[in-house]
């Protein structure tokens, strides 16, 4: 949900998501970025076995980048359609407010330039919308970001929030009754620069244990592992091992997640994935 606003409600109970990342380790002014999210469905009737459920959802989400610090606060709204028993149209629209801030302490320019040298902090609207479509053992996701080209002011002479799209994708394989293993790809279409691809296959041990492997194609190569208590708690962590040139100044990447779900333990089918749920 921290990424697709479709996410809100999709499952049956309250889900809550923590993630904390720190960026290129060693790198000056290296990221670090995480988020908190909430996430819950709307109860109401009914009228037949098909119709569509609704949910909310809140994110926090916090980056500071360099002399860059932004801040994000968001509600999420999700309508979910069944077609059939196991295949489903979400639709799910984020909408808040971010702040960033601009510290101009450490910079240094070779000319006097006054569009940096001040400092700067402002409040801006913002919205995403997402879409999520799944079957029993797939899924495609769709995210368009800054829906609000909002100019950053008194911080540059042209520079503002630009669009962002985001596509995404997985396939679940039951290669018996207690491993799965799931391929995904993520393509980020940003307005200037080039197209980042992440690909990752993660296999599953009774919903219980898992590790991974992924790729990303302007960066790094990916490693994950995580395990669940219960179905409900589940701890995750991400190494990302740098390939480009940064590795000259950064000791790669760590990334932690903790999440908690509601839901009442599934003990019948041990190859299931939150994704399809």
């Amino acid at each position: 949900m921290a990424l697709n606003p479709a996410h809100a409600g999709i499952k049956t109970c309250i889900d809550i998501h923590s993630l904390y990342r720190i960026q290129w380790v060693g790198f000056q002014g290296a990221p670090k970025s995480g988020f908190l999210t909430l996430s819950a469905p709307i109860k109401t009737k009914r009228k037949n076995y098909l119709s569509a459920r609704q949910g909310i959802g809140l994110k926090f989400e916090t980056d500071q980048i360099g002399h860059f610090n932004t801040n994000r606060i968001n509600v999420a709204y999700a309508a979910h359609f069944n077609f059939t028993r196991d295949t489903r149209l979400s639709l799910g629209l984020y909408g808040g407010i971010i702040q960033m801030g601009f510290d101009p302490s450490n910079s240094v320019t070779i000319e006097p330039d006054p569009t940096v040298i001040k400092e700067a902090s402002f409040i801006a609207p913002d919205a995403s919308f997402g879409a999520w479509w799944n079957g029993e053992n797939y899924y495609f996701g769709l995210v368009l970001q800054n829906l609000f080209r909002y100019k950053w002011t008194d911080l540059g002479t042209d520079s503002r929030y630009r669009f962002h799209s985001i596509l995404n994708a997985g396939y679940r394989f039951k290669m018996n009754d207690r491993i799965t293993l799931m391929p995904a790809a993520i393509l980020k279409i940003p307005p200037r620069g080039p197209l980042a691809i992440d690909l990752q296959a993660i296999l599953d041990f009774g919903n219980k244990f898992n590790f991974g492997l992924g790729y990303r194609n302007t960066d790094a190569l990916l490693f994950f592992a995580g395990f669940k208590i219960n179905q409900r708690f589940s701890m995750q962590y991400s190494f990302d091992f740098t390939l480009s040139a940064l590795q000259n100044g950064s000791s790669n990447t760590h990334e932690l997640s903790i999440s908690f779900s509601a839901c009442k333990p599934q003990n019948n089918n041990t190859s299931r994935c939150p994704l399809f749920e």
